[in-house]
């Protein structure tokens, strides 16, 4: 993988640049659609390509249980298992340790999981989580690691630091060894300990990774610290790499995190919340179920472009949630990918043009949350 910054805002640390893969070339910033299990839920792959989404990233602790490495091994590999030709990016299972704490024991060596499936039982290495995303063909691949609740102790954050390091260095001695020919990258953890999120950082920097996440945000913390803790560890990471902040992805929170140096976002919101009739905009968010929208027969956002926006409206749609029609949520949840992409592409734009800061806040003004 190679990464190049194209140019830098003036008036902030937001920056625009191209991650190079083994599948094509990745703009930043990038927002990567969910798809935990080799799917996006309910889009198609050609869907995805034509709202303009460049990468993916899948599960290796899901795609591990169903349907397994010698299935996807068979097929020639995840992208042609999934029928998707674009990069992939995989997380190692490293959040299953965080949502999964009822079926997991956490040990030096790795993590004893009860599978959410049947209950059969499964060990997970740093080492083992290496060689099956390595099998997979992905083109950025995660580390195990553990990714702490909030709010956490001192204490206990500093031990699961020290863990997270020591897999980390056994990560990358397998990747080594095995002649990994994706990219491999450290994730940063410490929650909201300044000082623990500055040695886990300087420690991996030092191991040579070859991109850099902000990992334990957005479980559990307000929005103010989510917004303190992705700047400080942002500012602390290098110049040169990748940073990936991992899990976050309202678009305000996705603008904030542009203007602290982010280039990478994935999160289940546009499509999870899609499903459930809620809708993105410039405007702000709607929730596509409520009775207003009975009788309204304009699109979701009349300046979308996306398929949903130029073929339905909102009444319609209103009516597809009130008769449980699937096609309800998967039209949304298309609308709100394609607004995704074009936020951070809009946002590409404005850091080339010196005007990112002044973009992010006429946004954020004219942004209603629900």
């Amino acid at each position: 993988m190679r990464f190049t910054i194209e140019h830098k805002d003036r008036d902030c640390r937001a920056r625009a640049g191209k991650i190079t893969t083994n599948h094509g070339e990745v703009a930043t910033p990038v927002f990567m659609p969910v798809a935990t299990r080799a799917a996006v839920k309910t889009i198609s792959s050609q869907e995805l390509v034509d709202c303009g989404v460049e990468m993916l990233i899948s599960n290796a602790y899901h795609l591990y249980l169903r349907p397994g490495r010698e299935i996807i091994e068979s097929s020639g590999g995840l992208h042609k298992f999934m029928g998707w030709e674009r990069a992939i990016t995989t997380d190692s299972g490293g959040f299953q340790v965080f949502s999964l704490a009822d079926l997991r024991e956490i040990k030096e060596e790795g993590v004893e999981f009860r599978s959410h499936i049947d209950g059969s039982r499964h060990f997970f290495t740093p080492e083992n989580i290496v060689d099956f995303q390595l099998a997979l063909g992905s083109d950025i691949i995660m580390p195990l690691d553990e990714c702490v609740h909030y709010p956490a102790t001192a204490g206990y954050v500093e031990d699961s630091v020290d863990l997270t390091l020591r897999w980390a260095n056994r990560s990358k001695k397998r990747f080594i060894e095995r002649g990994g020919k994706a990219a491999l990258f450290g994730i940063v953890q410490g929650s909201m300990y300044r000082a623990l999120r500055k040695r886990c950082a300087r420690e991996l920097i030092d191991m040579g990774m070859d991109g850099y996440a902000v990992g334990g945000i957005g479980v559990g913390e307000p929005a103010e610290l989510i917004n303190e803790m992705t700047d400080y560890t942002a500012s602390i990471l290098p110049e040169d790499k990748v940073r990936y902040l991992m899990g976050v992805g309202t678009p305000p929170d996705m603008l904030e995190a542009i203007s602290c140096g982010i280039d990478m976002f994935d999160c289940v919101v546009p499509t999870r919340n899609g499903r459930n009739g809620q809708a993105f905009t410039f405007s702000g968010e709607m929730q596509l179920r409520n009775a207003p929208f009975k009788e309204d027969f304009s699109p979701i956002d009349p300046g979308c472009e996306c398929f949903t926006c130029r073929n339905y409206n909102r009444g319609y749609i209103r009516h597809l949630f009130n008769t449980n029609e699937m096609l309800g949520g998967r039209l949304v949840s298309l609308h709100n990918i394609h607004f995704y992409v074009k936020l951070v592409r809009i946002s590409r734009t404005a850091i080339q043009e010196n005007r990112f800061s002044d973009f992010k806040k006429q946004t954020l003004d004219n942004y209603i949350r629900l």
